[in-house]
């Protein structure tokens, strides 16, 4: 069992598959290493352990992850029967009737889920301190935060709790919780894996579903088992040409890659992050790829891109408020939520409907732009985010409510362009700094090109190896 912790996903499906070891010994492993560190890391906020022992039971569905456990983010991911807070009080102890789309195919694929993680009230944050649940925190330093919002995934796959975790990616919110965890974390390209049945999409677009995995491997074989549109869909990718696992491995050939440690709202850079970037580069140029710094047009003032982006997450906040009065039927009031998520649907209400579609048109010319002057390169190179992973407790001040959205912009300068143009980004793990923390680099292709970012990081995941790389908290 011992020798399960360093196996990814992909490798206990295959003992599985070749009746080496049951899917129930893989859950109850998987249960006992959540029982014994989760009290550490404050990942987990409802398990699961007698719904996965009832599945692994009944018949698991023969799919590429058969009898696999894994852990589902407590946001935007409902499993009927399982309580689902999305990190707010106000929810209570809500139990959907139904499964999400995401959730029915992670059943399809196999998967068995073992608990669900901590995050961020609505996922409105990038670290997972919930005033419900606590803060979770990061295997490799736990006064640290694992980012977020997908921060208690990020904590429970980087200590070695289950080989990988549902995530999903507003704002950053796979990348940003990869590069604090020292993990691997692909955002797809917008629309690649379905929100349904609730959402046909989310803040217009910038919202994405998908996992975080040690391995590139298994974020490519996820994808080809949960993508897809799904009925009602508004939009949908562009088609692959052949699955994505047989991109992993595959020759690269030369890509021309752009890269820049300058951010497009003009925040400072950490040294470390800085430094993650120029030895990416020299690595890149090692393996035979045309690397040059450049600088992408954005088309908006720094003042400007962060107001549009501002405004619709402000008016996110607002109608997941609304929203979730209405299915629960119950008055919200101010007590209910925490000061930032109040003062946000605050500020978002104070806008009006053409604010919002002048925000949305502002953010699709700035997209644009920068896919224009990007046309040239085959990726873009950046710091994942502008810090190392931040001390607990920093995103908030008394008296401001909205300083841990002040914060925030300081920190994920980077990611949020990849949400509003939609593209495919991935941060990987190349790069540790003096205190032993790691520091991600982020790569981001064209639109609907996620074949691309699987054949560079498999090869960079081959030139420098990652995944033996543990963190102080570790199975």
């Amino acid at each position: 069992m011992q020798e399960l912790v360093a196996l990814d996903a992909t490798a206990q499906a295959e003992l599985v598959q070749s009746r080496q070891i049951k899917p129930r010994e893989l859950v109850e492993a998987a249960i006992e290493r959540v029982e014994r560190l989760n009290p550490k890391l404050n990942a987990v906020v409802t398990p699961m352990f007698d719904e996965a022992i009832e599945a692994v039971e009944a018949s698991v569905p023969k799919g590429p992850f058969q009898g696999v456990p894994f852990l589902l983010k407590d946001l935007t991911a409902e499993y009927a029967g399982v309580r689902f807070t999305e990190g707010s009080q106000f929810l209570g102890d809500y139990v959907p009737a139904e499964d999400d789309e995401i959730v029915t195919r992670f059943k399809r694929a196999g998967f068995i889920a073992v608990g669900k993680t901590n995050t961020p009230e609505f996922g409105l944050l990038p670290t997972t301190e919930p005033h419900r649940f606590g803060a979770t925190r990061n295997p490799w330093d736990t006064e640290r935060s694992p980012g977020g919002s997908s921060g208690g995934s990020a904590s429970a796959v980087a200590a070695r709790l289950v080989p990988l975790a549902h995530a999903n990616d507003g704002g950053g919110s796979i990348r940003t919780p990869s590069s604090c965890c020292g993990l691997f974390g692909l955002k797809p390209t917008r629309a690649r894996n379905p929100l349904g049945p609730k959402y046909g999409d989310q803040i217009s677009g910038l919202v994405a579903q998908h996992v975080l995995t040690r391995s590139v491997r298994d974020s490519a074989a996820v994808l080809d088992a949960i993508s897809g549109p799904a009925i009602g869909d508004p939009y949908w990718a562009p088609p692959n040409e052949r699955p994505f696992l047989e991109e992993v491995g595959a020759d690269p050939g030369k890509f021309k890659i752009a890269f820049t440690t300058q951010t497009p709202t003009d925040a400072s850079v950490h040294e470390d992050c800085a430094r993650a970037v120029r030895d990416a580069v020299e690595l890149c140029s090692s393996l035979g790829h045309e690397v040059e710094e450049f600088i992408p047009e954005v088309g908006l003032e720094p003042d400007a891109l962060t107001q549009a982006f501002t405004l619709l997450f402000a008016a996110d906040a607002a109608n997941l408020i609304d929203d979730w009065s209405r299915q629960l039927n119950r008055k919200p009031e101010e007590e209910h939520f925490e000061p930032l998520t109040w003062a946000a649907a605050d500020l978002g209400r104070s806008f009006n409907s053409g604010q919002y579609l002048r925000a949305l048109q502002d953010l699709q010319f700035s997209a644009r732009r920068v896919q224009m002057s990007l046309s040239p390169y085959d990726l873009f190179l950046t710091p994942t985010l502008a810090e190392p992973p931040p001390e607990l407790g920093s995103f908030e001040m008394e008296g401001n409510p909205l300083y841990g959205w002040l914060r925030a912009a300081v920190m994920i300068p980077f990611v949020v362009l990849a949400n509003y143009s939609g593209q495919p980004a991935a941060s990987v793990p190349l790069h540790w700094n003096d205190d032993g923390l790691p520091i991600g680099v982020q790569f981001t292709a064209r639109f609907g090109e996620e074949a691309t970012i699987f054949r560079l990081a498999s090869q960079l995941e081959e030139a420098r190896p990652w995944a033996e790389r543990l963190p102080r908290v570790c199975a």
